[in-house]
């Protein structure tokens, strides 16, 4: 077939099916620009309710997709395109693309699992695959989280809704423990009734229940007290880290020793 056999052929598809074609392109800009003022709209919209800050982005992203893919068919519609051949078209596609991306359908499915049982939400800090960090954003395939150090963290949903996660902020109290030591030969009873009266100067630690005291082990070169206390979640460390310093300094002044690891050396000359 030469070229000039082909060109009236070329010119009557041009002709048949380049109006519809232009239509089609016009139709799917407008579109997407109608998709993104809905979504925009929609997004307002849970805003203005009090909707669950951890649902917010998840359903603000699947109604965009919804709505595209809606416009996608009905374009393809209005081509003249019939839509059982492209139905199988499209299965034989989505199977191999979901095969390729199974990966990505996993992390979808843990992102809806995640919405749905609601192990965490935006706000709480979790520690979950190697990660510790504040829940910033919680997405259809990733959850982003900010680290005290204010690093974003970027963790697939997939796994994350399959493994150990330990959620730190579920609960209003925590309980803080500590381990002190006193020196062998100083007076445990004085001890003890120090550590008792700097935890109820603190007005952060509960009363109720009451602050646990007691000696724990008789270790190497220290006898050791575990003190456990409770306090609101918010102020577990730096309850932690005062009484840390209080107990060093109140220590010092009451004449108890804080021991450490010492070892004697023997020198025998012949």
């Amino acid at each position: 077939m030469t070229l000039e056999d082909l060109m009236p052929k070329v010119l009557d598809l041009i002709f048949a099916y380049g109006p519809k074609l232009v239509g089609a392109i016009l139709v799917l800009i407008v579109g997407f620009w109608v998709v993104k003022a809905l979504s925009n709209g929609f997004k307002k919209l849970l805003n203005a309710r009090d909707i669950d800050a951890s649902l917010k982005p998840f359903l603000v992203s699947l109604v965009s997709m919804l709505l595209k893919v809606i416009l996608v068919i009905s374009v393809l519609t209005t081509m003249g395109i019939e839509m059982t051949s492209l139905v199988a078209i499209l299965g034989a596609a989505g199977l191999a693309i979901g095969m390729a991306l199974s990966g990505t359908l996993q992390n979808f499915a843990g992102g809806v699992m995640i919405l749905l049982f609601k192990p965490f939400k935006v706000g709480d800090v979790i520690e979950a695959q190697g990660y510790l960090g504040s829940v910033k954003a919680i997405h259809i395939f990733n959850t982003i989280v900010k680290t005290g150090d204010n690093k974003t963290i970027i963790i697939p949903n997939g796994g994350l809704s399959t493994s150990s996660m330990t959620n730190y902020t579920t609960e209003p109290t925590r309980r803080v423990d500590w381990t002190f030591g006193i020196g062998y030969g100083d007076d445990v009873d004085k001890a003890r009734a120090v550590i008792k009266r700097l935890a109820d100067e603190d007005e952060r630690i509960h009363k109720d229940p009451e602050v646990f005291i007691a000696v724990s082990a008789l270790a190497d070169s220290s006898v050791n007290f575990t003190v456990r206390a409770w306090v609101d979640t918010a102020n577990y460390w730096p309850v932690h880290f005062d009484m840390n310093e209080k107990i060093y300094k109140t220590f010092a002044k009451e004449g108890l020793n804080i021991p450490f690891p010492q070892m004697d050396v023997h020198v025998h000359k012949d």
